[in-house]
């Protein structure tokens, strides 16, 4: 087992409560005798999965391949609080249907990733099957695991306290929680992000409050957004969707600043580093070319490159910024000529549908042929580019 750690490390932040790299951690893995137990937590707040939520399961994934057991808990319970971690308020509690229309499509985002095929390789667990077995005693004694002051030492309840912005009774209730899903199933190690510290080590605590072998913590960087100076995230608009279309997540990947190249091959990819492009340029490509091929097949990442590289031509430069048309005030359903009239691209919608009719219109790199063609929902063409004849074009946000 051994052998697979400096793989199993790689774009490592930390590990505690030991150092990256030591010699304890190498012994560690030489004495097992049996596979470890590595536990990642996912809490379904919405529907949409970016790459910086990738970056932990893509570790589950490598101590999947290296022979170990990835224990992926699906936080139906601890969702309908929400993570305090980072919030600057008490976050909005979700229902029940909530939670569990948004773990179904996590999962599904996740299929990608996680092998879901080999016998033993993938335990997913929903918290609540724990949770809500709980007493008052039982969390009585959960509480009694730690102090107000050890809570409002943590990153954000810190913050919010000194703000005087308000702290509920049931925020504190999260870490221990998520901690006690530690207990539950006996994790040997937890991966998160580096804000996530705190939690993983209530976790440990827990552990060693019921009699538990503690499980260590490893920790992985926050991803840089597609702006190149803020972690990704959705509300920024400065992320890249694991179900985002082919051409839009290349786009997007292939203009990936300079300065966060590799982390994202580091983070993102299996490729050695040493095998990355020197022109930074090239680099990118090789970069959005990888990524839109896991998520979406060889073929279809080597069609969005070309299809980029028609749009950049139709541009006139390399260095064009494509324009975009907002499409929330439209209402929908919506017919493709309706975009096309309302967005300027065709002077009405007579003029959308000769467009269509003669070829000339194309829909994310595909011709349309459809004058009727219609739309339900803006989630259908947000992110995508609408294009017509050589030289006129928007991304629809």
């Amino acid at each position: 087992m051994s052998e697979n750690l400096d793989w199993l490390l790689r774009g490592t932040a930390e590990i505690f409560p030991q150092q990256i790299n030591s010699q304890d951690i190498r012994e560690y893995f030489q004495q097992l005798d049996r596979p470890l137990r590595v536990k990642f937590g996912i809490d379904p707040t919405g529907s949409e999965i970016h790459l910086g939520h990738s970056i932990p399961i893509r570790k589950l994934r490598a101590f999947q391949d290296a022979g170990h057991i990835a224990v992926l808990i699906i936080g139906d319970f601890t969702a309908q609080i929400g993570d305090p971690t980072g919030k600057s308020e008490v976050r909005r509690q979700l229902t029940t249907d909530q939670v569990k229309q948004n773990a179904q499509t996590y999962l599904d985002q996740l299929k990608p990733i996680l092998d879901f095929h080999t016998p033993g390789a993938l335990e997913i667990h929903y918290n609540s099957q724990w949770l809500d077995r709980l007493n008052l005693a039982d969390i009585l004694d959960l509480l009694s695991t730690m102090t107000v002051g050890q809570m409002i030492a943590k990153e954000g309840f810190k913050e919010r306290y000194n703000q005087e912005n308000p702290i509920f009774l049931h925020e504190f209730m999260y870490p221990l929680m998520q901690g006690y899903d530690s207990v539950a199933i006996e994790a040997d190690v937890e991966l998160g992000g580096t804000d996530q510290k705190f939690n993983i080590a209530v976790g440990r605590d827990l552990q060693k409050h019921f009699d538990k072998k503690t499980q260590f913590g490893l920790l992985l960087p926050i991803l840089i957004g597609t702006d190149g100076s803020q972690k990704m995230s959705k509300s920024l608009n400065n992320y890249v969707a694991l179900g985002e279309d082919p051409l839009s997540m290349y786009s997007k990947l292939e203009k990936i600043p300079d300065t966060q190249l590799r982390s994202y091959f580091e983070l993102l990819t299996n490729l050695p580093l040493d095998q990355i492009a020197e022109n930074p340029r090239q680099a990118q490509k090789q970069l959005a070319l990888d990524i839109v091929a896991q998520y979406h097949g060889q073929e279809a990442a080597q069609n969005a490159q070309l299809a980029s590289i028609a749009l950049v031509s139709s541009a006139g430069s390399a260095t064009d910024i494509v324009p975009e048309y907002l499409i929330k005030d439209l209402n929908f359903p919506l017919k493709l000529v309706n975009i096309l009239s309302a967005s300027g691209l065709c002077s009405s919608n007579n003029d959308g549908k000769r467009q269509i009719e003669g070829g000339a219109v194309k829909f994310d790199g595909a011709k349309i042929s459809d004058p009727n063609l219609s739309f339900d929902h803006p989630s259908q063409i947000t992110s995508k580019v609408l294009q017509v004849g050589k030289k006129k074009f928007v991304r629809l946000i």
